[in-house]
C-alpha cells in the first residue's frame, strides 16, 4: 500500500537526488520538538513504514501525541532498521528458521519464504573457554579447544548464513557481540534502498542496550519476538515513558566509568525505570566519551529500563571517525540528523526535550565502587567493601547473605598448588577476569588496567598462582592499542593472558578451577570470591565454586588479584610487601584519569579500527576451512548431540486451535523473588550428575565433551533436561539449594526434570509459583522454552522482566501476576495445592481469569493473551499485537 506520507520526502542533497529521506519537520508539528530524541527515532519508523496495514496513521499520531499518550499505555508499531544475535541465542533462532522450512513444506508452502526480510547480524561470541590461562599460548589453546567441541554448531550456523538471504556471520575469534556492534556493525543513520533514516536495533542479547551510547536506538528482545522482526513483523509496544537523566560535573581523578555506571544502576533502580526509556541529557554528557557511554548503556537491563539512549553530538561523530568509518558517510550521518533534528548540544538546555521524570546525577559524587556480592544493582564502595562482604557472611541466606555461623568467619584451609602451600578462607579470591563488552569496549579503563599493572610489576608486587586470572578482550582493537602502548608485558607477568575474543566468564565460561582449589573450598565450606569486569554476577552464573561474585573496573580486577582477597580495606591496608620490605598501598600505583586519557589520545586511533576490522569476516582459518551443506532445506543428523530438529512446529496446523483451560494442575516449583533466568536455565558447566549429564552420557559422551549448556542450545533434549538445572536454585519445597522438587503423587524428592516428566507422563499439567522480578537478568529463550517442555503450563508471579515475560508468551505459557498488593503468602497458598485456571473463549488483554485452588479458593489474576500462527503468505510469524501492551502493565500474556 502506499505511504501517506510520502510528501514529506525529499533529497538529503542537491547533488545526489536519488538519496532521500523523509523530512518530518515538513509537517510542522509544534509537538515534534518537545519529543525526546529516542521517541523522535520511533516516530520516524512510523512515518517511513506507514502503510494503513501493519503501521498506521493512528499510530503516528499516537508517537507525535507522546506527552499526553504515554500515560494511557498505548500501543505502537516499531520497525526496527536490523537485528542482532549472539551465537547462544543464534542457534536455536537458526534451528527456529530451518525446523520452521520443514513445516511449511509439510503444510504444501514455499519452504523459502522462511527468510529474513530485516537485516541480521550474528557474532558467534559465546562458545570460547577459559580453559587455559596464564600460559603465553592459552589464546590459541582455547580457539583450539572452542572448535573442536563447536564444530558442529558453526557448520550448521555457516550453512544458514548461506540458505538464509539478509543474515551475516561474523566468526569466532572477531569479538564481543556488543562492542563488534559499536565498533563495526552500527551504521548511526541507514543509507539503503535510496532512503537515510535512524539506525535502530533489537537483539537477542540484553546487552543489546550498549549501542544507545552511539546513538543508536535498540535493546534486547526475546528470540521469538527476534524472529518475527526477521520475518518483517513489526514490533507491537506501548509507548514508553521517557525519565530524563541529567549529569552534571566532572568525575573525580580516581575514578572509572565502571565507577560511574555502577552509581547510576543502584540510583535508577531506586528511581524505578522498568518497562521506560532513559535518555540522558545535560553538560554531564559531554564530559563522557561514547565509550563511557556505551558502558552506561550497557548495564541498562540491570537497572530495568528498555533503552538508555544518548543522543547522536559531536563525539559522537568525533568517535565514528575514531573507530574508521568512512568520512564521507559520516558527513551524510551529521547533515541527516541536523536536517531531522535528532542531532544534539548537551550544553544547550534550549534542545532539552519535555520527559516524564527528569532526576539528576553529579559525577563529581562518584566515588570507586564495586557490586555484588549476588547482583550488579547491589552497589558497595570499594572503602566498604571488606566490612559489607563480612557482614554477608553472616546474614540470612539471601541477595546479601550466605548464613555461615560467627564461629566458621576464619575459618582457613590449606592446600598444595604447583609444589608451593597455600591456604584460602572466606572471600579469598579465585577467580580475576578481565572480562566483558561492559568495560573491554573502553579504553580508559582498559589502558587504566595496564597501567596500573605496569606500576604493580615495577612494584614488586605479583598475583598468587592459583588464582585463575584471564583478559578476554572485546575486539582485537583492545589487545592492539594495549600492545602499542606498551603495557601487555606487565598484564601478562600479573597473568592477565589474553585467553580469548568473546564473553567468557561474564556468561559463566570461565572454565576449571584447579582442583586443589575446588577441594579447599569444599572441605571447608568456603565462600570463595570470582571478580570481574562484566556486568552480571548472578549466583552460579560466574563458577560453581565461587559464592560470592563482584564487579569492578578493571584496574580494580588486577587490585582484588593482587590482594588475594576482598575482605581488604585499601586505605588502611597494603596490597601486598615487595622483596625490599616495602608495604605497597593501591593509592601508590592507581593511574589518574589524566594519565590514562594522554596514553588513550597518542594510542587509541583509527588506523588500529580499520586494520581489524576490514578482515573481520575472513581473518579466522579454522572458519574459512568449515564446510557447510548448500541446501536449503537442512538435514537434520539424528545422532547430533548440538542440533536437533525442535518440536515446536511439529503438530502445526493453518488453523489456530481453541485456547483450553488448565485443569488440575500441580505445582512444580514455589520459588522466590529475583528468580534469574540463570536459575532457570543456566548457560555454563552442565554438572556430572545432572539429568542432562545422564543423557549425553546415554549417547556416548564423556564429561569432557559435555561443553555448557549454552552450546547446547540447539538441542532440545539436552535443554529441557537443564531447564530449572542451576545449583544455586532455591526451591521452597525443599529448603536448600539445588535442582529439586517434590513429586506430590509419590512425595519423593527428584530432580526437577525427572519429576516434571512423571508428571506428563501421567498427563497432569503443571504451573510455577514465583514471587518478583521473575526472569530477570538474560534473554534466554530456553528459560521459557524449556518450562514448556516440561509441562509447565503458567507461571503466577508478582512481577516480571520484560523479555522473559514476551518470551513465555511466545511460547504459550501464561505468565499470570497476583493482583496488587496480593502474593502466595497474602493468600495462603503453600503449593501443594492443585490448580485450575479457567480460561474463557473470548480472551482479551488484562483481563481477570479465575483460578480454583482445590474447588475451595478462588483468585483473580491479571492476563492477556498472545497466539503463533500461519500468516497468509505462508510465513509464519507472531501476532504481537497485544504482547507489549502486555510489558508496560504487568498485565501478562499468553
Amino acid at each position: 500500500m502506499s505511504n501517506p506520507f510520502m510528501q514529506i520526502v525529499e533529497p538529503l542533497d542537491s547533488n545526489q537526488p536519488e538519496k532521500k529521506f523523509f523530512n518530518v519537520s515538513k509537517l510542522k508539528d509544534e509537538r515534534y520538538e518537545r519529543l525526546p530524541f529516542s521517541i523522535k527515532v520511533l516516530l520516524e519508523s512510523a512515518i517511513r513504514n506507514c502503510d494503513e496495514f501493519l503501521v498506521k496513521k493512528e499510530d503516528v499520531e499516537n508517537i507525535f501525541n507522546w506527552q499526553v499518550m504515554q500515560h494511557k499505555n498505548v500501543e505502537v508499531p516499531f520497525k526496527p532498521a536490523r537485528v542482532i544475535l549472539q551465537d547462544f541465542t543464534g542457534v536455536p533462532a537458526v534451528v527456529d528458521f530451518a525446523a520452521m522450512r520443514d513445516a511449511v513444506k509439510k503444510l504444501g508452502g514455499d519452504p523459502e519464504k522462511i527468510n529474513p526480510i530485516c537485516p541480521a547480524d550474528l557474532v558467534i561470541d559465546h562458545s570460547i573457554q577459559v580453559d587455559f590461562n596464564r600460559r603465553t599460548d592459552s589464546l590459541q589453546k582455547n580457539q583450539d579447544l572452542e572448535f573442536e567441541r563447536n564444530k558442529e554448531r558453526f557448520e550448521f550456523l555457516k550453512w544458514g548464513s548461506q540458505a538464509f538471504h539478509n543474515m551475516r556471520i561474523i566468526p569466532p575469534g572477531s569479538g564481543i557481540i556488543h562492542q563488534v556492534n559499536l565498533e563495526y556493525l552500527a551504521r548511526v543513520v541507514f543509507d539503503q534502498n535510496g532512503y537515510y533514516y535512524p539506525d535502530s536495533v533489537v537483539g537477542t542479547d540484553s546487552h543489546t542496550t550498549m549501542i544507545d551510547g552511539l546513538g543508536v536506538l535498540g535493546w534486547g528482545v526475546g528470540g521469538i519476538e527476534a524472529e518475527a522482526v526477521m520475518l518483517g513483523q513489526p514490533i507491537s509496544m506501548v509507548l514508553p515513558e521517557v525519565i530524563g537523566y541529567k549529569l552534571k560535573g566532572n568525575p573525580q581523578p580516581l575514578v572509572t566509568s565502571t565507577d560511574i555506571v555502577l552509581t547510576v544502576t543502584k540510583h535508577l533502580r531506586q528511581v524505578g525505570v522498568v518497562g521506560k526509556f532513559v535518555e540522558f541529557f545535560g553538560p554531564g554528557v559531554a564530559q563522557l566519551s561514547i565509550a563511557d557511554r556505551a558502558t552506561i548503556a550497557n548495564m541498562c537491563p540491570e537497572y530495568g529500563a528498555t533503552a538508555a539512549f544518548f543522543p547522536v553530538d559531536e563525539v559522537s561523530i568525533r568517535y565514528l571517525i575514531q573507530t574508521g568509518r568512512d568520512e564521507e558517510k559520516v558527513k551524510h550521518i551529521k547533515k541527516y540528523l541536523e536536517a531531522v533534528g535528532m542531532f544534539r548540544d548537551f550544553n544547550r538546555s534550549s534542545q532539552d526535550p519535555d520527559f516524564t521524570q527528569v532526576v539528576e546525577l553529579d559525577l563529581h559524587t562518584v566515588v570507586p565502587c564495586c557490586s555484588g556480592p549476588k547482583r550488579p544493582q547491589d552497589k558497595v564502595s570499594v572503602s566498604d567493601m571488606k566490612t559489607d562482604f563480612e557482614t554477608c557472611l553472616g546474614a540470612k541466606q539471601g541477595f546479601k547473605g550466605f548464613q555461615i555461623a560467627p564461629k566458621h568467619h576464619s575459618d582457613r584451609v590449606k592446600f598444595v598448588y604447583e609444589g608451593s602451600d597455600f591456604e584460602i578462607t572466606h572471600g579469598s579470591v579465585v577467580i580475576a577476569a578481565i572480562t566483558s563488552c561492559t568495560n573491554t569496549s573502553n579504553p580508559s579503563v582498559m589502558l587504566g588496567a595496564g597501567l596500573l599493572a605496569k606500576k604493580a610489576v615495577n612494584a614488586g608486587l605479583t598475583v598468587k598462582p592459583y588464582i585463575k586470572t584471564s583478559l578476554s578482550p572485546g575486539s582485537g582493537v583492545v589487545t592492539y592499542y594495549l600492545r602499542e602502548s606498551g603495557v601487555m608485558p606487565y598484564l601478562s607477568q600479573l597473568g592477565f593472558e589474553v585467553v580469548g575474543y568473546g564473553c567468557m566468564t561474564c556468561i559463566g565460561n570461565s572454565g576449571p578451577l584447579p582442583e586443589p582449589v575446588v577441594e579447599a573450598i569444599t572441605q571447608g565450606d568456603l565462600v570463595a570470591v570470582g571478580v570481574l569486569s562484566g556486568n552480571r554476577n548472578f549466583e552460579g552464573r560466574v563458577h560453581p565454586n565461587t559464592r560470592a561474585n563482584y564487579l569492578a573496573s578493571p584496574p580494580l580486577v588486577i587490585a582484588y588479584a593482587i590482594a588475594g582477597t576482598i575482605r581488604i580495606d585499601f586505605e588502611k591496608e597494603p596490597l601486598g610487601v615487595n622483596a625490599e620490605g616495602k608495604m605497597i598501598f593501591l593509592r601508590d600505583i592507581w593511574p589518574t584519569r589524566d594519565e590514562i586519557q594522554a596514553v588513550e589520545r597518542q594510542y587509541v586511533i583509527p588506523g588500529m579500527f580499520k586494520e581489524v576490522y576490514k578482515k573481520i569476516e575472513t581473518v579466522n582459518e579454522s572458519w574459512n576451512a568449515l564446510e557447510a551443506p548448500s541446501d536449503k532445506l537442512y538435514t537434520w543428523n539424528p545422532k547430533s548431540t548440538y542440533i536437533k530438529s525442535p518440536p515446536f512446529f511439529e503438530n502445526l496446523t493453518l488453523e489456530s486451535p481453541p485456547p483450553k483451560c488448565i485443569v488440575d494442575a500441580y505445582v512444580l516449583l514455589n520459588l522466590g523473588d529475583s528468580v534469574t533466568t540463570d536459575h532457570i536455565s543456566p548457560a555454563g558447566n552442565i554438572a556430572r550428575n545432572s539429568p542432562a549429564a545422564r543423557y549425553l552420557t546415554s549417547r556416548g559422551l564423556t564429561p569432557r565433551d559435555f561443553n555448557s549448556y549454552g552450546s547446547r542450545r540447539g538441542n532440545d533434549d539436552v535443554m529441557a533436561r537443564g531447564t530449572f538445572a542451576n545449583i544455586r536454585l532455591l526451591n521452597k519445597f525443599i529448603n536448600k539449594q539445588g535442582p529439586q522438587t517434590i513429586h506430590f503423587p509419590s512425595g519423593e524428592t527428584l530432580d526437577v526434570f525427572d519429576a516434571a516428566e512423571r508428571y506428563m507422563q501421567a498427563g497432569q499439567p503443571l504451573i510455577v509459583l514465583t514471587g518478583k522480578e521473575y526472569g530477570s537478568g538474560s534473554s534466554r529463550d530456553w528459560a521459557a522454552k524449556g518450562p514448556f517442555l516440561l509441562g509447565i503450563k503458567a507461571i503466577i508471579a508478582e512481577s516480571y522482566e520484560r523479555i522473559h515475560r514476551s518470551n513465555l508468551v511466545g511460547m504459550g505459557v501464561i505468565p499470570l501476576q497476583y493482583l496488587p498488593g496480593e502474593n502466595a503468602e497474602t493468600l495462603g497458598l503453600t503449593g501443594r495445592e492443585r490448580y485450575t485456571i479457567i480460561i474463557p473463549e473470548e480472551l482479551k488483554p488484562r483481563m481477570n481469569v479465575q483460578i480454583q485452588v482445590n474447588e475451595m479458593l478462588c483468585i483473580r489474576f491479571s492476563k492477556a493473551f498472545n497466539k503463533l500462527e500461519v500468516l497468509h503468505n505462508g510465513i509464519f510469524g507472531l501476532v504481537t499485537g497485544m504482547v507489549v501492551s502486555i510489558c508496560s502493565y504487568g498485565a501478562l500474556a499468553w
